[in-house]
């Protein structure tokens, strides 16, 4: 991984403040993952909506490329360390996703279920910030299969094993559960400007 120096990028330059504490900035985009990537047969690939929503909803691919896409133009903050700034997204907001569905009053948090079994939450408010998204394109091209072809979160105000990949379902709870990585250690919370790496 290429690091870059505090005092030789211009951005931070401008603004020091930009890169979370204990953070290397970086212009690549490091693959980690726990397990296999999952390579899909896109026509069976579905979407569910499911919980705590008056109507649980199941879409494929085009009808999600198909509702009102936004572009989010963010930095992303790993646990292990590493920042890249100025990631250009393109999805859905969580916020449509949720009208959708019309999530019920009881709704307090977001659970992603993905590939594999893997799950991480979030509370409500995080998910349906104006920059969470359910992202299918990057930097001007699809997402990799290394980075959560077809579809991930993005929720870039939290370190980013919470911008779940392979998302299969998405989840409205009235209680929070703890994911597989916070079942391993990493704080629920994981806010990358308070450190908030490990239990």
């Amino acid at each position: 991984m290429r690091s870059l120096h505090r005092q030789t990028d211009p951005r931070l330059e401008a603004n020091q403040e930009r890169l979370p504490p204990g953070q290397v900035l970086t212009e690549k985009w490091p693959v980690l993952h726990y397990g296999r990537v999952p390579q899909y047969a896109l026509e069976r690939w579905r979407l569910r909506i499911f919980g705590e929503v008056d109507r649980e909803t199941v879409l494929d691919f085009d009808q999600v490329q198909a509702l009102a896409a936004k572009e989010v133009v963010c930095d992303i903050h790993c646990v292990t360390t590493w920042s890249r700034f100025d990631n250009h997204f393109v999805g859905v907001p969580l916020a449509q996703i949720a009208e959708l569905a019309g999530i019920r009053a009881t709704a307090r948090f977001v659970e992603f279920h993905c590939h594999g079994g893997f799950t991480t939450s979030v509370p409500l408010e995080v998910a349906e910030a104006e920059d969470a998204l359910l992202a299918y394109r990057h930097d001007g091209q699809p997402l990799s299969p290394e980075h959560g072809y077809p579809l991930r979160a993005l929720l870039p105000r939290k370190y980013f094993w919470k911008s779940a990949k392979w998302v299969e379902g998405v989840e409205f709870r009235s209680q929070d559960e703890l994911g597989f990585w916070e079942r391993n250690g990493y704080n629920n919370s994981a806010d990358p400007w308070r450190e908030e790496r490990y239990w």
